[in-house]
C-alpha cells in the first residue's frame, strides 16, 4: 500500500546531531526510523505514521568537517502537540548513525500555525495600509461620479458637433469652442450648448444661430478672439460671454460660469467686428456699473441704519426710560430671560426668552427688555402687538423699524 498524502502540518520537530565519523543522509534517516521502531508501540511507529500521512517527509541538512558529520533533522507533524512531543522524545534516544556513535538533541518544536499567524497578521497590516492609502470614496464623490457619467451620456450629436440635449429644442443657444466646454456646462446644469470644435464654424451651427437667441461663450485667449470674428461673420450672434483672461471655459467653476454668462455683452455693444478687447471693455464697464449700484444700495442701507430709531432719538420723558432699561438689561445679562413693561415702565412679568412670543400674545406691553438679539421677525411681531420699545443686547444689521417703534441695544446705553 502506498503512502497517504500528509495532512496540513501543524508542528515541525527540529533536532541537532553530531556523529563521530563520516556518514550520509540515508544513514541519518535510517537511524531515525530504525532506532525508534517499536519504542512507542505499533500505532506510533514512524513508518506507520508516515504511511498514514501524520508524519511528513524527513529532511536532513548536514555538513562534514574534520572527518565528523553534523547537522539538523526536520520532521513535519500533523499530530497534536502531545503526540508530536512523544515523537521528538523518541528521536532524541538515537545513539548511533550508521557505523558511528552519535549524539542527538531536540532544538525546538516549531508551531507552524504560529508562523502562519505571524504571516497573516503582517500581510493583513499591508493590505489594511493599502486600503487607507487608496481610500474609500465619499458618498458625495460617488454621487458626483454618477452625475458626471449621466452628464457625459447626455451629450448628443448635432450634425457632427457635440451638443447638449436641449441645443435644438431650447429657445436660446450657447456656442462654445469644444466638447470639454459642453461637458463643463452640463456639469453646471446648462444643456442648450453646441461646440464648433475648431476655428471654422460648421454651416449647421451658423444656420441654427439664426433661429435662436445665441450667445458665444468663448475662452479668454487669442483663440477665442479668432472664433468670435468667425462667428460674427457667418452666424447671427446676440450676446458674447468670455472666460476670464487666460482661462478656458472647460476649467471654470460653476460660479465662474454663471458669472460670465450673467455679464454677457450684447453684440451691438461689443462692436464685435473690432477686437475682443472691445468686448472685455464693455464687460468691465457693466461690472463697474454693477459695483456702483451695489455701493448705492450699501449707502442707502447705511442711511436707513443711521436713521433707525434708537436711544439717541427720544421723546419727552423717554430719556428717563432708557435709564430704567440700562438697569434691567444689566440685570438680565446672561440669564436668557425677558421683562415685559407697561407704558409707565413697570414690569408686568419676567419670562424665559423662548416664551417671549407667547407672553406677548397674552399681555399688553409697551416695551420688551430681553437678553438676546433684536431681529426682523421680532420687530414685525412686536409691531403687530403694539409695542413701542425693543431693548436687547444687540440688533441684526439692516433691520427695518416702524416709525413709532424704538430699538435700543446695550451699546446705546453705555
Amino acid at each position: 500500500m502506498g503512502k497517504l498524502a500528509q495532512a496540513a502540518s501543524k508542528y515541525t520537530i527540529v533536532a541537532n546531531f553530531e556523529a563521530d565519523g563520516t556518514v550520509e543522509k540515508p544513514d541519518v534517516i535510517g537511524a531515525v526510523f530504525g532506532q525508534t521502531e517499536g519504542l512507542l508501540g505499533p500505532d506510533m511507529d514512524l513508518r506507520e505514521l508516515q504511511r498514514t500521512g501524520r508524519i511528513g517527509r524527513i529532511d536532513v541538512d548536514m555538513k562534514i568537517k574534520g572527518g565528523k558529520a553534523s547537522g539538523t533533522i526536520s520532521i513535519p507533524s500533523s499530530m497534536d502537540s502531545s503526540e508530536t512531543a512523544l515523537i521528538a522524545a523518541a528521536v532524541e534516544t538515537i545513539e548511533r548513525v550508521g557505523p558511528c556513535n552519535a549524539r542527538l538533541g531536540i532544538e525546538k518544536i516549531e508551531d507552524v500555525r504560529s508562523e502562519k499567524r505571524k504571516y497573516v497578521i503582517e500581510r493583513a497590516k499591508q493590505l489594511l495600509a493599502r486600503i487607507f492609502e487608496e481610500g474609500a470614496p465619499e458618498a458625495s464623490e460617488i454621487t458626483e461620479q454618477i452625475k458626471e457619467a449621466v452628464r457625459k451620456g447626455e451629450i448628443t450629436d448635432y450634425h457632427g458637433s457635440p451638443a447638449g440635449p436641449e441645443a435644438v429644442n431650447s429657445d436660446s443657444l450657447i456656442i462654445v469652442e469644444g466638447r470639454a466646454d459642453v461637458i463643463n456646462l452640463l456639469r453646471c446644469g446648462i444643456k442648450n450648448t453646441v461646440a464648433i470644435e475648431g476655428t471654422s464654424v460648421p454651416p449647421a451651427i451658423a444656420e441654427l444661430s439664426k433661429k435662436k437667441e445665441t450667445t458665444a461663450f468663448l475662452d479668454g485667449d487669442r483663440g477665442g478672439d479668432l472664433i468670435l470674428k468667425e462667428l460674427a461673420a457667418v452666424g447671427d450672434l446676440d450676446f458674447v460671454a468670455r472666460a476670464p483672461t487666460g482661462k478656458e471655459v472647460e476649467e471654470l467653476t460653476k460660479k465662474e460660469v454663471f458669472k460670465a454668462l450673467r455679464e454677457r455683452v450684447p453684440v451691438a455693444e461689443s462692436r464685435v467686428e473690432g477686437t475682443a478687447r472691445d468686448i472685455r471693455e464693455a464687460q468691465e464697464s457693466r461690472e463697474e456699473r454693477g459695483r456702483e449700484r451695489d455701493t448705492e444700495v450699501e449707502e442707502m442701507s447705511s442711511r436707513d441704519h443711521e436713521e433707525r430709531p434708537s436711544a439717541g432719538k427720544k421723546r419727552g420723558s423717554d430719556g428717563e426710560k432708557t435709564v430704567l432699561f440700562r438697569g434691567l438689561l444689566n440685570e438680565l445679562t446672561g440669564t436668557r430671560a425677558a421683562y415685559l413693561l407697561d407704558e409707565s415702565g413697570s414690569p408686568q412679568g419676567k419670562v424665559p426668552v423662548r416664551e417671549m412670543f407667547n407672553a406677548l400674545k397674552e399681555l399688553t406691553a409697551d416695551a420688551l427688555v430681553f437678553d438676546g438679539e433684536v431681529d426682523q421677525k421680532l420687530v414685525n411681531f412686536a409691531a403687530s402687538r403694539g409695542l413701542h420699545w425693543l431693548v436687547g443686547m444687540k440688533a441684526s444689521p439692516r433691520i427695518r423699524v416702524p416709525e413709532n417703534m424704538y430699538v435700543v441695544v446695550l451699546a446705546d446705553l453705555q
